[in-house]
């Protein structure tokens, strides 16, 4: 019965992540792919979104630390790795892809450093251009929450729920980096002045440009929040 019990509590531990291990150390992660949207300008959030796996089940939470000198983004990319003697880490693979808040960045050409390494050619800076309004951002964003990628095609639609009825969708804006990553600005336009709390979900279907001949894609779709949703896509045509 003892040696039952025991092998129940090793199995719990193994799935569940809660273990007799020690206090987690925070460590650097391999990183597989970053992608650098295209159309920011001085008065936007800027972001960047890394791609990457867990090695395995003890390394957890994976995060990013940020750091911007002069004209250089430096990106740490970093998780929390549990481990003992004792604690056997199931080798399996968990992919993740988190998007990088920079910040506000005045205009100009930024090199992109990744865990002290500027690694992923052609993707190794970002170019943020003058504003053309003084308001936080020239446009207002659609609340997205999520993209539908219908299967097989370059169709996709976007999901969400805005706060309010006075704002409609206008038109749903793509720009292209020309190398892996179409950012999708699904633009608002106000019908009254009146803006009431009054929640409305919307679907919206647009077409993916199939300019970019690769096979992922990442769809960056900017939002109302100030947060982006990012899916990635497997484009059809190569």
């Amino acid at each position: 019965m003892k040696k039952i019990l025991a092998s129940t509590l090793f199995i719990l531990t193994v799935l569940t992540g809660n273990s007799f291990a020690s206090t987690p150390v925070e460590t650097l992660i391999p990183v597989e792919n970053i992608f650098v949207p295209s159309g920011f300008d001085s008065n936007d959030n800027v972001e960047l979104v890394i791609e990457g796996s867990l090695p395995n089940l003890c390394h957890k939470s994976p995060s990013t630390e940020v750091k911007v000198i002069k004209d250089t983004i430096n990106v740490s990319v970093k998780a929390l790795q549990y481990h003992s003697s004792d604690y056997f880490c199931p080798p399996m693979i968990v992919p993740f892809i988190i998007p990088v808040s920079i910040g506000v960045l005045n205009k100009g050409a930024y090199k992109i450093i990744v865990n002290g390494k500027s690694i992923f050619e052609k993707k190794s800076s970002i170019s943020v251009s003058e504003n053309s309004s003084e308001a936080v951002d020239e446009y207002v964003y659609a609340q997205a929450s999520y993209v539908d990628v219908k299967a097989g095609s370059n169709k996709a639609v976007l999901n969400g729920m805005n706060p309010s009825d006075c704002y409609v969708l206008d038109e749903i804006k793509i720009i292209s980096n020309n190398v892996d990553t179409y950012s999708i600005l699904p633009i608002m336009k106000k019908v009254r002045d009146f803006c009431p709390l009054k929640l409305v979900e919307f679907k919206e279907e647009f077409n993916i440009p199939t300019e970019i001949k690769r096979d992922k894609i990442l769809l960056h779709v900017r939002s109302m929040d100030g947060k982006s949703v990012n899916t990635l896509y497997h484009s059809t045509e190569k």
